[in-house]
């Protein structure tokens, strides 16, 4: 039998993260925010006040990445840089007022996305647990031969 495309594993986590990246985007519009800014902002929900550097690792995106998402964010006023009161040299980002305000209203989300998809809650958080699973296994792969 001749391989197809879809029989690659990491087609199909590809697939499936453009997806449920698509399937947010009408649901993040009611907020104006893209997916990237989404995800800065929950992470500033679960632990506020964090330097670009614990940010970047928390996202799982790059400095030069997340940089311009933390600025738009601020733009729209939802957190601010300010200059760490330890380190001079570092900045701190921070939720705002209208930032920690729509941590009420955007938490409906995923179980709006749920219903969307038709897949049990259960169901998702298994694979989600999976995901983590390769995510750490390969993490750990590629650093034996760092030392």
């Amino acid at each position: 039998m001749k391989p197809k495309l879809s029989d690659n594993l990491c087609f199909a986590i590809y697939s499936a993260s453009n997806a449920i990246t698509r399937a947010y985007r009408p649901l993040l519009e009611q907020f104006d925010l893209t997916y990237s800014q989404y995800l800065v902002l929950q992470s500033l929900w679960l632990e506020d006040g964090v330097s670009l550097k614990s940010l970047s690792e928390q996202v799982m995106l790059d400095p030069g990445s997340l940089t311009p998402v933390v600025k738009r964010l601020e733009a729209k006023g939802m957190l601010s840089r300010r200059i760490s009161e330890q380190d001079e040299r570092r900045k701190v980002i921070a939720l705002t007022e209208s930032g920690r305000a729509l941590k009420q209203q955007a938490c409906q989300l995923k179980s709006q996305l749920e219903a969307k998809a038709g897949i049990e809650s259960a169901q998702l958080d298994q694979l989600r647990d999976q995901c983590w699973m390769v995510v750490e296994r390969l993490n750990r792969a590629g650093n034996e031969g760092d030392a």
